[in-house]
């Protein structure tokens, strides 16, 4: 990981690289880096070793591969580092290239190996993604700086609208990642997808779909890296500072959609709600991820409309369309519901929340003794409406998604070890390895089928073999499971009769 995305990492105020070699205005940690290399280790977690199938032990990597991964992890840091310093590609190309530069030797070893023409090219291409990340990303100077940016991220986030409810869907999916980054202490963290739609109260599927209309469209988070294993993706929170979308992220629901538009009659001409927006988005935290907000319960809406009245109690529901960004027509509906329940009450035309509305949410309200009778619990409310234990049943779910992947992982692992032979009598005999395909009789199905442990319904592309061992056969195959079962047992008597 480069370093324009570490927090907190003390910088200095750098003008252009002037000197022949490029390291006359580095700070002294970049200088340090390029003349002799990653003497601390701090490039090299995770290229030389994977965690191990019990999840503790380390596994040691093919050595040209972790070098190879280690070396380009410097070879990043070093062109952020010029990048930053207000350098351009070619000093980069001198400070890599120079034959007394320890942090160079990566790219002087695929200019020894591929020629210098592909040195280059690989030169250009980190140059390009180190001068996106500095130019996308903020250099943090403290951990007190850190939260002020997360402050005033926390803030721009509170008076964006967020119109439709696929808006409102990437409103709990962003606030989610804000979770993390104020765990984390910065705008850089780590987070999963199933970590994160437990976090939000949504599923996968939608997560992913906000994150490619709404989140990473808008600049509002950007993934530098891909998780792999037991490691999250690594994320960065921006600012959502884009302005040529058109609108078409956001324009999921958020104009009435009972009757088309006609043109002739200039209908639709401005949106529903207003164009600034004021809630509160720890409420919404704190809130999202139970079971009474789910999608078939109350939803995002009302979710929205609690978060505005606890920001600024006693509006109208003219003024709560602009500040929770919901439509009229659904903020009456959200409002009745709301209502039923006990959350929220009127008085006139102004709406406020139910005294005690929000306890058990660590957010506390003023008592009002108005004989108001509030919710009977939100489990009480998940209940009626027929979501409560959504979200310990996705919990689990992924939970169980997580366990065979890894499992495949294991499988893989396994599938690419290589062959062990000896020699007897000038002919190799292959060494049987022990199979880890027992599977429990439970999984067993008629005509040699496999259930699957997850949903139990039987899988296709697995079958038990007449030995009773999992065989995996797919469209490359040319045998059977019976001949592979045949060909093992061939090998174990050979191996037997000649050990």
């Amino acid at each position: 990981m480069t370093d324009s995305t570490h927090q907190p990492f003390p910088q200095r105020q750098h003008t252009r690289v002037h000197s022949p070699q490029g390291l006359s205005q580095l700070p002294s940690a970049a200088a340090d880096l390029i003349l002799l290399g990653d003497l601390t280790g701090r490039y090299a977690t995770g290229s030389y070793s994977r965690l191990g199938s019990d999840g503790r032990s380390l596994v040691l990597r093919a050595d040209r591969q972790g070098a190879a991964e280690h070396g380009h992890r410097i070879t990043a840091a070093i062109a952020c580092h010029v990048a930053r310093a207000g350098g351009t590609a070619d000093q980069l190309t001198q400070l890599l290239l120079h034959p007394e530069h320890e942090g160079g030797r990566h790219t002087r070893h695929i200019a020894l190996r591929s020629g210098q023409s592909r040195a280059l090219h690989y030169i250009r291409r980190v140059w390009a993604s180190a001068s996106d990340a500095i130019g996308s990303t903020r250099a943090l100077g403290s951990r007190h700086e850190a939260y002020e940016v997360l402050a005033a991220l926390r803030d721009r986030i509170e008076t964006t609208p967020w119109r439709g409810e696929r808006g409102r869907t990437a409103l709990r999916v962003l606030r989610a990642h804000l979770n993390f980054a104020e765990i984390a202490g910065g705008p850089l963290h780590h987070a999963s997808e199933r970590q994160t739609a437990e976090e939000a109260g949504v599923s996968r599927t939608t997560l992913r779909v906000v994150y490619e209309t709404v989140l990473r469209p808008r600049g509002w988070l950007r993934r530098l890296r891909v998780g792999h294993d037991r490691e999250g993706s690594t994320w960065y929170l921006g600012d959502g500072n884009i302005h040529d979308h058109g609108g078409s992220a956001l324009l999921s629901r958020f104009r009435s959609t009972q009757f088309p538009p006609d043109p002739a009659l200039e209908e639709w001409t401005t949106p529903a709600t207003a164009t600034t927006a004021n809630i509160d988005s720890t409420v919404l935290g704190h809130l999202m991820g139970h079971d009474a907000f789910a999608h078939h319960a109350l939803g995002s809406a009302a979710l929205m409309l609690i978060s505005a009245l606890h920001q600024r109690p006693d509006q109208t529901v003219g003024e709560l369309v602009g500040t929770s960004s919901v439509s009229r027509a659904t903020t009456y509906r959200s409002l009745r519901r709301l209502a039923d329940h006990g959350l929220v009450q009127h008085t006139g035309e102004t709406w406020a929340l139910a005294p005690h509305a929000l306890e058990g949410f660590g957010i506390r309200l003023p008592d009002a003794d108005n004989g108001h009778t509030p919710a009977q619990g939100w489990a009480k409310v998940a209940e009626q409406h027929g979501t409560w234990g959504v979200a310990a049943q996705r919990k689990a779910l992924h939970t169980a998604e997580r366990a065979a992947y890894r499992e495949a992982l294991d499988r893989f692992a396994e599938h690419r070890s290589r062959a062990v032979v000896i020699v007897r009598a000038g002919r190799q005999v292959l060494v049987p390895m022990p199979r880890p395909d027992e599977i429990p009789p439970t999984w067993h199905a008629p005509d040699g089928r496999v259930l699957d442990p997850l949903t139990g319904r039987p899988a296709a592309d697995w079958r038990v073999a007449t030995d009773g061992r999992l065989i995996l056969i797919t469209p490359s195959d040319q045998r059977s499971y019976d001949e592979l079962a045949a060909a093992h047992a061939e090998a174990l008597s050979e191996w037997e009769s000649v050990a």
